[in-house]
């Protein structure tokens, strides 16, 4: 990626958490970082940058859009020739993009201690993506996975049948308030 293609994509980044459902405008920018760290750009350096006529920058101007857009200041230079910004070892499988997916989930889901721990024992797994299609197959066959979960883990199902049980009443009687809405007291006259 190019400086110019860098500066563009940041533009288009501060635009979308800005809430502008675009990129931001030159002079937007301009006038942001002029509000938010009391610095300076011009326009035109900004558009010769953006278009490739100036590869390089001033120390104080890389300095500058790295504070504003909250980059190193490394960021802000061509990217060497070759280069690339993806992992090129074997997690470009299908397996390694599981096992990285997995183990995102379980930082994300750190709260709920026994899920977190499934996801990475599923990431450590030897075949990861034959499990997760074990698990298809298991979900696809009716009561299975009921039949499992009590087998394997019966403390652990008695108290997940009562809480389904539970959610499965309040469905019905929101269910049932839907079909017999309470009567009205009052009446029209025809």
């Amino acid at each position: 990626m190019t400086l110019a293609e860098k500066i563009r994509y940041l533009r288009e980044v501060e635009g979308s958490l800005r809430g502008f459902d675009r990129p931001m405008t030159q002079q937007e920018l301009l006038k942001a970082i002029k509000a938010e760290t009391g610095g300076s750009l011009s326009q035109s350096y900004l558009s010769q940058i953006e278009g490739g006529k100036r590869p390089h920058m001033t120390q104080s101007t890389r300095t500058l859009l790295a504070k504003f857009f909250k980059v190193h200041p490394g960021f802000l230079v061509d990217d060497p020739e070759g280069y690339h910004t993806e992992l090129t070892s074997d997690l470009r499988t299908t397996e390694g993009q599981l096992d990285v997916w997995l183990l995102q989930g379980s930082e994300r889901f750190a709260h709920d201690h026994e899920v977190s721990e499934v996801l990475i024992k599923l990431a450590r797994e030897a075949d990861t993506r034959s499990c997760v299609l074990m698990l298809g197959e298991i979900l696809n066959t009716p009561g299975l996975a009921d039949r499992l979960f009590e087998a394997l883990s019966p403390e652990a199902a008695a108290s997940s049948n009562a809480v389904t049980a539970t959610r499965r009443q309040s469905r019905g009687r929101v269910a049932r308030a839907e079909l017999n809405p309470p009567a009205t007291t009052s009446r029209r006259r025809l």
